[in-house]
């Protein structure tokens, strides 16, 4: 059964800039693969300069919470020196000169296919959710089994511009599942759905001859509405359950997915390929040529723009991910990391902001998670207020600062204001 959620927008798409395009592969001369990739601490180096790697060597190992990190090009270790990250900080990164011979290091074949060791594959591939949260998908999995009896696989990439997931269940639908039923048989849930937004009609007419080689899985499809790829609008759409606040997935007996997340499962699995690219979408007005690229990890932005035939005009904003929830860049040389979907190239017209809230309400209407916009812009100086207004449960989708007639830059501001909120340990 079909469920709705409260608010949402439905922001024009901008998708048909990037969809019809096939993947087109990227080879940098070399990649500065950041050691922290993941929700958790960096990753110890266990290489040095000078050393030879092959891609899928491992790079860095989880101190505590994490992912292991892989070289995702062979060649030579040249430097390890901090670097930009897409976060804002700066971030021990190991730099490898790409020798273009693709020498490659496989996990070992992975005959038994338990629970308990696709768990462990999954650790040792270093998987971590590549929708965006980047939590590492090991854990996520563990802290699922005997807890969640519905298991989705969030195909609706409602983000405007995004296709990367689009692109990959039109193009490799069966990987997507086999890795789904790889979750299931881990899990163990009652009941396994794979979650797509109506408006990728080509991808669903792909799914649709699969399902019947995968008994056990559903295929459900959504009508399109933003922010319905967002966990909890997910699950409010699927199941009609609500996870409350501060509530995680579980509380409520359900796990979500992504679906590139699913794709890096199999190739583990059964091909024993740990996680060193990803497909992302570079898009927006200011680009040369949209389209969905396969990118090492470690790829730097200015690269990945070369390689989409660089701006056709100045990019106003520059922004890791979709126009609404992404990170905007200040510096290109930032890398491509696991949950890098998206590489958006905006320009003043999709970008500008204003300065004066007229309290319209709007975004109250517009908000998933019923709070109040614009009393938290009003006081996002306040901890105190901020706390009585729960500015934590904000999922930063954008909804608000998308709906402002006004153009604000809510978001923004409140992704500052938590931060300030956690730095002075509120």
């Amino acid at each position: 059964m079909k469920h709705t959620f409260f608010g949402g927008v439905h922001p024009s798409g901008g998708k048909e800039l990037s969809l019809a395009a096939d993947i087109r592969p990227v080879e940098p001369r070399r990649v500065a693969i950041p050691l922290l990739q993941h929700i958790g601490a960096a990753c110890r180096c266990v290489v040095s300069v000078g050393d030879s790697v092959s891609l899928g060597d491992v790079i860095g190992v989880p101190t505590g919470l994490g992912a292991a990190i892989h070289a995702s090009v062979s060649g030579t270790v040249r430097t390890i020196e901090e670097r930009p990250h897409v976060g804002g900080t700066l971030v021990e990164s190991v730099v490898i000169e790409n020798d273009f011979c693709g020498h490659t290091r496989l996990l070992p074949p992975l005959a038994d296919r338990s629970g308990e060791t696709v768990m462990q594959r999954i650790a040792e591939a270093g998987i971590v959710g590549m929708g965006g949260a980047a939590f590492p998908t090991a854990v996520k999995v563990q802290g699922a089994v005997g807890k969640a009896d519905t298991l989705i696989a969030n195909g609706c990439e409602c983000e405007p511009y995004l296709t990367a997931d689009d692109v990959l269940l039109t193009t490799a639908p069966r990987q997507v599942l086999r890795g789904l039923e790889l979750l299931r048989r881990a899990i163990g849930p009652k009941r396994a759905v794979l979650a797509v937004e109506d408006n990728k009609k080509t991808a669903i007419e792909g799914l649709r001859p699969c399902m019947a080689d995968f008994p056990d899985i559903e295929l459900c499809i959504l009508p399109t509405r933003y922010p319905q790829g967002s966990e909890k609008q997910l699950i409010r759409a699927v199941t009609g359950r609500e996870a409350a606040a501060g509530e995680l997935p579980v509380s409520v007996g359900c796990a979500v997915f992504n679906v590139s997340t699913c794709a890096a499962i199999c190739a583990a699995v059964e091909e024993g390929r740990p996680l060193t690219q990803r497909i992302v979408t570079v898009s927006g007005e200011a680009v040369a040529r949209p389209g969905n690229y396969r990118v090492p990890l470690g790829t730097s932005f200015r690269d990945l723009l070369e390689a989409a035939g660089g701006l056709q005009v100045t990019a106003h904003r520059v922004v890791s991910g979709g126009p609404m929830m992404g990170l905007s860049q200040t510096d290109l040389s930032v890398a491509v990391v696991k949950a890098t979907n998206a590489v958006t190239c905006l320009t003043q017209q999709q970008s500008g902001t204003g300065d004066r809230c007229i309290r319209c309400g709007r975004c109250v209407a517009a908000c998933p998670m019923y709070l109040q916009p614009l009393y938290l812009y009003r006081f996002d100086d306040r901890p105190r207020e901020l706390r009585r207004l729960h500015l934590t449960d904000c999922i930063e989708c954008g909804c608000c600062s998308y709906i402002c007639p006004a153009r604000l830059p809510l978001t923004e501001r409140f992704r500052a204001a938590k931060r300030r909120m956690k730095e002075a340990g509120a």
